[in-house]
């Protein structure tokens, strides 16, 4: 056993980049809740995104066009869950279900040419001055683009919720659906727009996989990251700022077991991998103490007719 081996700049740097991914959608399921959809197809979402940004990047060589074809490709994939939930009024949960049986298959299929191809690489953004402060420097200021892209978009999330009409708008709609249509909001136009935003976010996150974190293709790679985006919502009492808190979390404890992994500690790798998870739910159950309550209407189908 090596301890001296894990350089804790390095893994502070590292765990912003594990938690990017589970970041971007955890932030678009939070917009989705809070419009009252339970969506459960976010990792059928990642992963879609994860192949549709790998081979745009792969056959235009530009990774940000992956990116954008990433939440194009996540957005389209949620727009089927949209017809189903909010015209056919199918069950949420059910729908959900299949979207993320469905995103698998479609990204398997889709993926079978590209398996072994190396992506173009993501350049980090140089940041002058403040990438050579020492220790913080090489923490804070050395990463890609889209590392500062989820922090930006976890304050633009809680900006829109708290100091917007769109945003009151939105918890309105997903608080009371009936009380918000009796007021003249488009309940089914606003769920959808929601919806389409987390599509994009998941499509994100799993293009941040394969085209960084793991700059490969791989079948089934997100690897539950979807589910526990899911968790973090729910554990995250539905606020952004504690969405944030929860993926840096996981992502610095992931980080960390596996440099345990590589130091050789004592302790069975099964216990390690699952540290992760454990850790992570019991520091959200006990931020959630507060008792703060789902949206009201969350999960609830709604009738137009209503």
């Amino acid at each position: 056993m090596d301890l001296s081996s894990i350089n804790p700049i390095l893994l502070l740097a590292s765990l912003m980049v594990a938690a990017t991914p589970i970041l971007l959608a955890a932030l678009g399921e939070l917009v989705v809740e809070r419009a009252g959809v339970l969506n459960l197809g976010v990792e059928g979402m990642m992963i879609t995104g994860a192949i549709c940004g790998f081979a745009i990047a792969v056959e235009t060589g530009s990774p940000v066009l992956g990116f954008a074809g990433a939440a194009v490709g996540g957005a389209l994939l949620s727009l089927l869950f949209a017809g189903l939930t909010q015209f056919a009024l199918a069950n949420q949960v059910a729908s959900g279900l299949a979207l993320t049986l469905f995103g698998l298959g479609l990204s398997a299929l889709l993926g079978q040419s590209y398996v072994g191809v190396k992506p173009p690489s993501t350049a980090k953004l140089d940041i002058p001055l403040l990438g050579d402060i020492p220790v913080l420097g090489p923490i804070l200021f050395g990463h890609d683009w889209m590392v500062y892209f989820g922090i930006a978009l976890t304050f633009a999330v809680w900006a829109l919720l708290k100091y917007t009409r769109a945003g009151l708008i939105l918890r309105a709609v997903g608080e009371n659906h009936d009380a918000a249509h009796a007021l003249g909001y488009k309940v089914v136009r606003v769920r959808i727009v929601a919806i389409l935003f987390g599509g994009a976010c998941a499509g994100l996150g799993g293009a941040y996989i394969s085209l960084i974190r793991v700059p490969q293709w791989t079948e089934g790679m997100t690897a539950g990251a979807g589910w526990i985006a899911l968790a973090l919502v729910v554990f995250a009492s539905w606020k952004a700022g504690r969405v944030l808190l929860g993926a840096y979390l996981f992502g610095g404890v992931t980080v960390l077991q596996l440099n345990l992994q590589a130091a050789g500690v004592d302790i069975p790798v099964e216990y390690l991998s699952m540290s992760p998870y454990l850790i992570t739910i019991l520091v959200l159950v006990i931020l959630s103490a507060d008792r703060s309550r789902a949206p009201g209407s969350l999960g609830r189908i709604f009738h137009a007719s209503s």
